[in-house]
């Protein structure tokens, strides 16, 4: 079974109210307010590595995790963070996922035009000129995978890591069957 590595988990949320970008910028140390540039504010963390996106309408966007777990604690972090500044959320914010990116190594090289011929056109892009990478759409688990010649994949677009397992393993034994992978 190729191992996998989850890189980034995006999430989202509502704290539930209308927020005071320019007074959460000068209460919190590292806030990062620029509205001519992008309308968020932007809050790093050092632990967990995130960067938490703050907009005036409460929602609230939080990437750069490494798990839901990460996430929920950068969500907290923000929370409690806020309420230092005197800024209360009376809501426990609802996380849902966006997006799981997740890296996996077959660990051996494959001939990407065979797979490409091979698993078909209606599923597959693979135009090497333009990128190195065979551009694979799942239907189920509902992901895209960058597949590489290295063996190396880049699955985007799942919402649990669940489906990059069910998505790596489907991949794999779709080339195995195919006799392009041993």
């Amino acid at each position: 079974m190729a191992k996998m590595n989850i890189e980034n988990v995006v999430a989202s949320t509502s704290l539930g109210q209308e927020l005071d970008l320019n007074a959460i910028e000068d209460a919190l140390d590292g806030a990062e307010y620029n509205p001519q540039q992008f309308p968020g504010l932007v809050y790093r963390l050092k632990e967990p590595k995130t960067a938490t996106l703050l907009f005036r309408s409460g929602k609230v966007v939080c990437t750069g995790a490494k798990s839901l777990d990460d996430v929920k604690v950068a969500i907290g972090k923000v929370k409690e963070d806020l309420k230092k500044a005197k800024i209360e959320i009376a809501i426990d914010p609802k996380i849902e996922v966006q997006n799981i990116v997740a890296s996996s190594d077959l660990e051996q090289e494959i001939n990407l035009n065979t797979v490409a011929i091979t698993l078909g056109l209606e599923k597959v892009e693979y135009e090497p000129e333009q990128f190195p990478g065979l551009v694979y759409r799942l239907d189920s688990p509902k992901v895209v995978v960058l597949l590489f010649g290295s063996g190396k994949m880049v699955c985007t677009g799942a919402k649990v890591p669940e489906d990059v397992v069910r998505a790596v393993q489907k991949i794999a034994a779709e080339l195995r069957s195919a006799s392009l992978m041993s």
